[in-house]
């Protein structure tokens, strides 16, 4: 970054509510979302230790052995630093990396606690990159296009352990429509995000100059979601032609290590089915987490299950395992996300909107320089 001064730009204009948290943010939101995700957890614990008939479950729970637990633990924070990479490589390559960090983890742990169907993380990321500067139309071009290469790697994934299962290079279930046909719907997911990047660019075209001198407020927003979702796609394709090596590395890492997590679990409650079964099963069953319930719960536990059991893992070991799973995956990210978002928090007072979302152009407060204009390195 190279910081010049004497250079007096229009200051970028930020209403109020860019520099407050957003509601759904709040401390007091916060709390609630955690204490609906706590009486969750309680509920479940209850239910799996009273309810006749899960003897077995108990079983395998009470034996679960505390290392393989303890590996799930860090392949948690693994898949996390995947987090942080790629949500740096795609919002902001000169952003620091204890930022980066902060925004980062934030946006885990607010995807553990809010029912948004992961949105939550994305907002609280959105809040945090206008809180310092990004235009509003950039952070929704970047955020469409980092949805959509999160999105890459479990789409890909089916795709190729779909294929491997149905040709017999991994062992495991043979079914065409439970291998070639995941497959061929993911394969069509990609053409349908494609198309739809297009569609929403050409609509937004042809809206442009159709439109009203002061268009009601439906019709501004209909044309900022096409104009984020044609740039977004825009976006990603470009990034993926890129072949950032830091990129790539980190989307693969959130999702494998994840994945793994769940394998760490099986060995904790016994052995894992066939790496082409826990993958399928992961993958598609992760789809539940669409739901808008704080953190997945049911929704991700039932399709993980349910997609496990359909290629023939027994119940019992695929409820143990996904219960260990997610108590993992809740937990880890809602604490140490919690305790970036407090820091983040502070960063954001102390430094008030010196943050570092490469703005080009734009004149920013910078400690230790001032008032200084921001260019991109030459």
């Amino acid at each position: 970054m190279r910081v010049v001064e004497g250079h007096t730009p229009a200051l970028p204009q930020l209403a109020a509510s860019d520099l407050a948290i957003p509601p759904e943010l709040s401390r007091r939101r916060l709390r609630s979302r955690l204490a609906i995700a706590v009486g969750v957890v309680v509920v479940v614990v209850a239910v799996v230790t009273l309810l006749p008939g899960l003897g077995g479950l108990r079983g395998r729970l009470s034996h679960a052995k505390l290392d393989w637990l303890a590996l799930g633990v860090g392949l948690k924070l693994l898949s996390g630093l995947g987090y942080v990479a790629a949500f740096r490589m795609i919002f902001c390559r000169r952003m620091r990396w204890r930022v980066s960090w902060q925004i980062g983890m934030s946006e885990l742990g607010a995807d553990a606690l809010l029912p948004t169907g992961g949105a939550g993380g994305l907002a609280l990321g959105a809040w945090a990159l206008r809180r310092g500067g990004m235009a509003a139309r950039e952070i929704a071009r970047r955020s469409v296009a980092f949805f959509l290469l999160t999105s890459v790697p479990n789409v890909v994934g089916v795709i190729l352990a779909g294929v491997l299962l149905a040709t017999g290079v991994l062992a495991g279930e043979r079914n065409l429509l439970l291998t070639a046909a995941p497959a061929a719907v993911a394969a069509a997911a990609i053409v349908a995000a494609l198309a739809a990047g297009r569609f929403a660019g050409r609509r937004e075209e042809r809206a442009a100059p159709a439109a009203q001198a002061e268009p009601s407020r439906r019709v501004r927003a209909l044309r900022a979601t096409l104009t984020a979702v044609g740039d977004g796609v825009t976006e990603a394709l470009v990034l993926l032609r890129e072949a950032n090596l830091v990129l790539i590395a980190g989307l693969l890492a959130y999702l494998v290590f994840d994945v793994m997590i769940l394998w760490a679990t099986f060995h904790a409650i016994g052995s894992p089915p066939p790496v082409g079964i826990l993958a399928m099963g992961y993958l598609i069953g992760e789809l539940g987490g669409l739901i808008p319930i704080p953190g997945g719960l049911g929704g991700i536990d039932a399709g993980l299950v349910g997609t496990l059991v359909l290629y023939h893992v027994p119940i019992t070991a695929a409820a143990g395992a996904v219960l260990l799973y997610r108590a993992i995956a809740l937990w880890v990210p809602g604490l140490v996300g919690g305790g970036a978002f407090v820091i983040l928090r502070r960063t954001l007072r102390r430094e008030a909107g010196a943050i570092e979302v490469c703005a080009p152009q734009t004149e920013m407060e910078i400690i230790g320089v001032g008032r200084a204009v921001i260019r991109p390195d030459a």
